[in-house]
């Protein structure tokens, strides 16, 4: 239970930090730099690029070297560093910098945590990785929902000093003592130290993670522009922290109960699922661009991240052995969180300045696909069963 705890509070306290950066970091360079969207989007892109770079080689190879521990300590100490840099930063050059340089360090934090998670749960120190996983989803939701009041009150320029404070109390509590398995630094022996092209060797891999970089990149639009986007359609400003954090709720809501509710459940079923529920998800935003229906739309988050999320954790934790997880990990990380997000971020920002509904539906470019494929791989799933049974 202690590290479960321990896991959990890591969880938590991080993304009690994404849960100011993902939504309001754009909206927050736009309005308190004055850059335009295009110009934000942009940045944000570039440094989307960049944190594909780090997750994808740097994280993969210090892991092969320090601790996660070890990691996690760096990375929040470069990104603490990299925020301080925001302040003398005013124009488009210096603020594309600074937000290259931030995700070299910062984006670093969540493979490692997943890494970690995985080896503990692969080594039984804890039971459910959903349970813990949670705590993030809640770190998240509490900090939009707080954070909503003081921006209500001092306007968009306390999303940096809450940043600051909340990466400050990352890193003071990456200090703690961590499990022992965790701390230790890796002993890999030749033939584990492969390059990442042997992760695509593994049965199904390439296929699995082809399909939830289609998933995680179908949400450029809305993590982006969601923001203003909820402005656009004239959402009370109040209330903006609250309607953003709903889609967090159901993602809580389901990490909650998947463990035990979707253990049955294939990497395939799930996929599919998170598929179509995305495909409704900017459907919905499109057709109906009013407050009420993009709350709705916003539960639909449990399915087309949260489960998309869940179900290549489940694949990586019964087909990846241990000292392949930080590979796979960043090549995730990369290809699904960065690199895929940063294309259709700058595909969402063209259809934005177009019109703002079009960069929500410009998104099933990516899901019907990932569902078709989905089904291609459910059905190998099945004759695998099959064979088994015989």
């Amino acid at each position: 239970m202690k590290t479960q705890r321990w896991m959990s509070t890591q969880f938590f306290s991080f993304f009690l930090t994404w849960g100011i950066f993902l939504p309001y970091w754009s909206g927050w360079m736009i309005y308190t730099k004055g850059i335009s969207v295009t110009e934000a989007s942009m940045i944000m892109s570039l440094g989307l690029l960049a944190r594909g770079i780090s997750t994808l080689f740097a994280f993969p190879y210090l892991s092969q070297r320090f601790s996660s521990k070890t990691i996690l300590n760096i990375a929040g100490i470069g990104t603490l560093i990299s925020i301080l840099c925001y302040i003398p930063a005013n124009s488009f050059a210096s603020l594309l910098v600074v937000t290259i340089f931030i995700h070299l360090f910062y984006p670093t934090l969540m493979p490692a945590l997943d890494s970690a998670a995985s080896v503990l749960v692969q080594s039984n120190q804890i039971k459910h990785y959903g349970r813990s996983r949670q705590w993030g989803s809640i770190g998240f939701v509490t900090v939009g929902m707080v954070l909503t009041i003081f921006t209500g009150m001092f306007g968009d320029e306390v999303i940096y000093w809450a940043l600051l404070l909340a990466i400050l109390a990352f890193v003071c509590l990456g200090f703690m003592q961590a499990p022992a398995i965790l701390a230790k630094n890796p002993q890999v022996n030749k033939t584990e130290k492969g390059g990442l092209l042997q992760l695509l060797h593994i049965k199904h891999f390439s296929l699995v993670l082809t399909i939830v970089i289609l998933l995680q990149g179908a949400h450029a639009t809305y993590y982006n522009y969601g923001y203003i986007f909820l402005q656009d359609i004239h959402a009370p400003i109040y209330l903006i922290g609250l309607i953003i954090n709903i889609a967090v709720f159901a993602e809580i809501i389901f990490f909650s109960i998947a463990d035990k509710s979707f253990q049955k459940f294939s990497v395939g079923s799930l996929l599919i699922l998170s598929a179509l529920g995305s495909t409704v998800r900017w459907i919905l935003v499109f057709t109906f661009p009013n407050v009420i229906v993009f709350c709705f739309a916003q539960t639909l988050h449990a399915f087309s991240f949260a489960m998309g999320h869940y179900a290549f954790m489940k694949y990586l934790i019964n087909n990846i052995p241990n000292a392949q997880i930080p590979k796979a990990q960043g090549m995730y990380s990369a290809l699904a969180l960065s690199w895929s997000t940063a294309v259709f971020t700058i595909f969402g920002g063209y259809l934005y300045d177009m019109e703002p509904r079009y960069a929500f539906i410009g998104m099933i470019v990516c899901t019907i696909p990932a569902m078709l494929i989905a089904l291609v791989y459910r059905k190998m799933e099945l004759r695998k069963d099959i064979l088994v049974s015989i």
